[in-house]
């Protein structure tokens, strides 16, 4: 008799083969049977009318620090996830001595607005390497399987001490330490390596990341490592302010190393052309046999704009600053009063808040055909005509007006939509080219970053309920292609070779999913992190049942409690 038999789903393989009828079977942690119909389990699963598929692999997360004090980490797990990697960006929290534990928080802080109080009461800093940060990682039973990469700021503020947080350039002897650390790193386990040389990432007081001008021999030095272990892949965030510069390292990074490479890619408005010179230099590549490849987001990457979010369209008048102190209530009681909405709105952007909030904040107090109502379930393809601006002009109103009375009313829940990137033309056919570009990676869900601002980690959902059923504003995509990128093609890179198929042999994780019931709620903010953090997360209802290692861990959306989450470390 069988542990579980998942009875007679549509089932969806994670391989790209056209989804089938029949049974799935499991016996302990792994994948037994797939399809015809397999003998009795001591559990049935009633899955005719739903889809059945491997649990999602996302391998773009910043669960660094909530990962080693949070066993469930949502929503990533709400919304099918069985396996996530984090130490994205460049940002982490390993290798680390004990004086510059505060520096990495101010950087987590800063870069991912994660909030450096519930960073400073959760983690317990119970290791210095990373195999000791690996190990504490492993000693917590969990709910979904986790993966690390070794992020350079840190590594280079361990090496380097005071000399990186200053960005000076690294010595031969710094370059050999962060080199034997990232082998160190890789050999205990980590998945990879990742960087950041962009601007946009900044300390909370403002500065540049450790690593935003390491020399490129620096980065050829930590390849050449990657080489050594035979383990890893190779990820960094670029402004790419000199093209052929960047891809010329890269390149020498992935023939050095015969590891993959990869970048983050997203359609940016001051260069809506940028996009498709970077995957020409991908295809570049590919054609001399170097593996490079562009991570890309399946929606915007955009922002969550609300009362009490971290950025706000009426953040930079000196009136709302001061009613945002009250609590949440009082907050909302006083923004209803006329007096104050009159207040507010006859106000101009403060020199003072200009000063101290991101350049960001400019465009969100402007762009109001930018901007759009958030709804229940939200649309990530709004088309123009639903812009705050053009709903204001229907209105007979200001856009300021028609946006201030949407934010106040209702509970104060409501949220505004302002995508950032990936929206350039007001559309998504960009990135439809980029996800169906066979030298591209799905990632960029964020989870557990940009907690006030930002909810991202739903992406896996968003790609079936808006690429597989709902778009109309475009070419839909195939199931059997959308889940095929989300389980197998990102298992597969980073070297998971027991997970993202259904498979007899491999680790069953897998997903039972009433497709046509699949509904993704607004995102909500809630503070339930560390020193009553605040988070923004988002609820889906269709995920009748996530099995992870054979172990039920959802139920109709509710959790089980089982832990049967491991950390995965990488193999040779």
């Amino acid at each position: 008799m069988h542990d579980i038999v998942i009875r007679g789903g549509s089932i969806v393989d994670g391989t790209g083969a056209p989804a089938s009828q029949g049974d799935v079977a499991i016996d302990g942690d792994r994948i037994v049977q797939v399809g015809g119909k397999a003998g009795p389990g001591r559990r049935e699963v009633k899955a005719e009318g739903r889809i059945v598929t491997p649990g999602w692999v996302d391998v773009h997360t910043h669960y660094d620090g909530q990962a080693t004090w949070d066993p469930v980490l949502a929503p990533s797990s709400w919304h099918g996830a069985t396996t996530i990697a984090f130490g994205n960006c460049g940002v982490g929290f390993a290798p680390v001595r004990q004086q510059h534990q505060k520096a990495l928080i101010d950087l987590m802080e800063g870069v991912e607005d994660i909030p450096g109080i519930t960073l400073t009461e959760g983690l317990k800093w119970d290791w210095e390497s990373f195999p000791d940060y690996l190990d504490a990682l492993a000693r917590l039973p969990r709910t979904i399987d986790v993966a690390a990469q070794i992020a350079h700021h840190p590594l280079r503020v361990y090496a380097m001490g005071e000399r990186a947080i200053a960005r000076e350039r690294a010595t031969a002897e710094d370059i050999e330490a962060m080199a034997r650390l990232t082998e160190e790193a890789l050999k205990a386990g980590a998945i990879g390596f990742t960087t950041s040389r962009t601007d946009q990432h900044k300390t909370l007081a403002g500065d540049l990341v450790p690593g935003r001008y390491a020399e490129h021999e620096e980065l050829l030095a930590i390849g050449k490592a990657m080489g050594r272990a035979g383990r890893g892949a190779f990820g960094m965030l670029s402004d790419f302010e000199d093209e052929a510069a960047e891809f010329r390292w890269m390149r020498q990074v992935a023939k050095d190393s015969g590891r993959p490479v990869w970048f983050l890619l997203t359609d940016r408005s001051y260069d809506p052309e940028r996009w498709r010179r970077l995957m020409d230099g991908v295809r570049a590549a590919r054609a001399d046999n170097l593996p490079l490849s562009a991570q890309v987001a399946g929606r915007p990457v955009g922002l969550t704009l609300g009362l009490g979010t971290s950025l706000n369209p009426f953040a930079l008048r000196e009136a709302f600053a001061e009613a945002a102190k009250l609590p949440p209530a009082e907050m909302l009681a006083k923004l209803r009063d006329p007096e104050m909405r009159r207040i507010i709105l006859a106000q101009e952007a403060s020199p003072r808040l200009l000063e101290v909030l991101p350049p960001l904040s400019r465009q969100i107090a402007t762009r109001w055909d930018r901007m759009y109502l958030l709804g229940d379930p939200p649309d990530y393809e709004p088309p123009p005509e639903s812009s705050i601006a053009a709903m204001a002009a229907r209105a007979g109103v200001s856009p300021q007006e028609f946006c201030y009375d949407y934010l106040v009313g209702g509970d104060g829940g409501r949220m505004i939509y302002f995508p950032v990137t990936n929206y350039v033309h007001g559309d998504l056919e960009v990135v439809r080219e980029l996800i169906e570009d066979p030298h591209t990676l799905l990632g960029l869900s964020d989870g557990g970053a940009h907690c006030g601002v930002i909810c991202d980690a739903s992406l896996n959902t968003t790609m079936l309920c808006h690429w597989v059923r709902d778009r109309t504003r475009g070419p839909r995509l195939p199931l059997e292609f959308v889940v095929k990128r989300q389980t197998s093609e990102t298992a597969d890179f980073f070297g998971f070779r027991d997970r993202g198929r259904l498979q007899p042999g491999l680790k069953a994780d897998v997903n039972v999913i009433d497709f046509d019931g699949l509904h993704l709620h607004a995102p909500q903010m809630i503070f339930d992190l560390p020193a009553g953090g605040r988070r923004l997360v988002q609820h889906v209802d269709g995920y009748d049942m996530t099995i992870c290692s054979g172990v039920p861990i959802f139920e109709k959306g509710e959790e089980t409690g089982a832990r049967p989450g491991k950390l995965v470390r990488s193999t040779g």
